[in-house]
């Protein structure tokens, strides 16, 4: 692929082989209840609003945002030894059973202060993870990168991904000596439209594709999207993408939609394909840079060549001949070079809960308090439940040799790890490091001197 067609033209590349695995996980970026591959019965079978003299035309299709919304990098180099034996006692601290080395099991750089996972990543036997990254470390001499990155979309909403690439790269070489470029091993393209089009009104023979698995869902009895192709080298998603929000907290995508022009209550769907590092390779791409460069070819070849959404012609059986559907050609048309969309102003590194959630939490149980006690008054409910709870606590604490505040302190500090919002032992990771230095320093003089 070394020249980037024009936008909603063919790609001129050869057909991949897809995988016929489908993948049945339900993730936060899919439809959630599949209801069956052929759609959901029953659905009104106009895809565009009704128009008369009174009322104009309903848009088929606005778009409202273009993104690369998950990224996967790895990149080649081997870990520092010190950095490896730190992250093996911070994971054995994560396994502990006692609460108070479980929150040391913390590794800060910069900015980032990350949770030391307990367990490791198929072949990557070291995770840490905060709001911006999940960083998978191989151990030294093994046949594998270094370290396998995934990028949250949140920070690349924020940064984009050219400048995540550039932090990754002064980030690592805190841990480890790299010793290549970053290669693509995941890269999702969304792109998010304001539609009325009724998504789930033509069957399943409309999607025009070689992948094997095609499936629709439902969520009370409410159509939330389509799935193509899921376990091959690529995979698509078109789905609700208002509805995935209320059940995964995304709420920061509203901000990037409102500054394109949408209002509250606009259906807004999301049309993202997931493109793997097989596919990349056949297409002559692997770094980040390539990929970037070629966006509108690899969406074109994704909407032109490998999917398409036609209208049936019942007297056709050519499928390859049937009309492309009108909202189709407007999503394989969006030009991925002259679409500018918004950045995120604010991003923090920490996994914080939305606190109207925990309101919310709140709120439950303080609301029970009173109807079992018959209470008007919320306060003295507030008061007497917290009385309520600080006896319970009280209790298990005495039974661990412990008072109700150091208790307290030690779920603070399992919180904080959890959230990444504080550093629960200062200098504890370069502490580790040093030591481990040293160690090695002085194992090297003694075998060399044949001790």
């Amino acid at each position: 692929m070394s020249k980037k067609p024009q936008a909603g033209k063919p790609v001129s590349v050869t057909q991949p082989s897809t995988q016929a695995d489908p993948d049945s996980r339900t993730s936060a970026a899919a439809p959630a209840s599949e209801s069956g591959s052929e759609g959901i019965q029953g659905a009104t079978p106009s895809n565009t609003a009704p128009a008369n003299s009174n009322t104009p035309p309903v848009p088929v299709f606005r778009l409202l945002r273009l993104a690369v919304d998950s990224l996967y990098l790895s990149f080649p180099g081997d870990l520092k030894p010190e950095v490896q034996a730190v992250l093996s006692t911070l994971k054995t601290k994560a396994q502990s059973e006692h609460p108070e080395l479980q929150a040391q099991a913390q590794y800060v750089v910069g900015q980032h202060i990350f949770e030391v996972k307990d367990k490791g990543a198929r072949m990557f036997p070291y995770v840490l993870e905060d709001n911006a990254y999940r960083l998978q470390f191989a151990k030294i001499g093994k046949k594998l990168p270094m370290a396998y990155v995934k990028v949250s979309a949140e920070y690349l909403a924020h940064k984009g991904p050219q400048e995540v690439q550039k932090e990754l790269l002064e980030l690592l070489q805190e841990f480890g000596e790299l010793s290549g470029s970053a290669m693509v091993s995941r890269i999702d393209l969304a792109a998010d439209f304001v539609s009325h089009v009724v998504m789930d009104a033509w069957p399943r023979s409309a999607w025009v594709t070689r992948a094997k698995e095609i499936h629709s869902y439902a969520k009370d009895q409410v159509f939330t999207g389509w799935t193509i192709g899921m376990g091959g080298i690529i995979a698509a998603r078109l789905y609700n993408k208002i509805e995935e929000i209320f059940h995964s907290g995304k709420g920061w995508i509203v901000n990037l939609w409102d500054q394109a022009g949408w209002q509250v209550g606009q259906p807004v769907w999301r049309l993202e394909f997931e493109l793997k590092r097989e596919l990349l390779k056949e297409k002559g791409l692997g770094s980040l840079d390539s990929v970037l460069e070629h966006l509108n070819g690899l969406w074109s070849y994704a909407t032109t060549e490998w999917l398409r959404l036609t209208v049936p012609n019942e007297e056709d059986d050519t499928r390859s001949r049937w009309p492309i559907h009108p909202l189709w050609v407007e999503l394989a048309s969006v030009d991925w070079e002259s679409t500018h969309s918004a950045r995120l102003e604010r991003f923090s590194t920490s996994r914080v809960p939305d606190e109207q959630r925990l309101a919310i939490m709140a709120l439950g149980p303080v609301v029970s308090y009173m109807a079992i006690h018959g209470l008007d008054d919320p306060n003295e409910a507030v008061d007497a439940l917290m009385a309520s709870a600080f006896r319970h606590y009280a209790a298990i604490a005495q039974g661990r040799g412990l008072s109700f505040e150091e208790l307290l302190a030690q779920r603070v500090a399992l919180k904080a790890r959890d959230f990444n919002t504080g550093i629960n032992e200062p200098g504890l990771a370069a502490a580790l490091r040093k030591a481990a230095k040293d160690s090695g320093s002085d194992a090297y003089r003694r075998a060399s001197r044949g001790e």
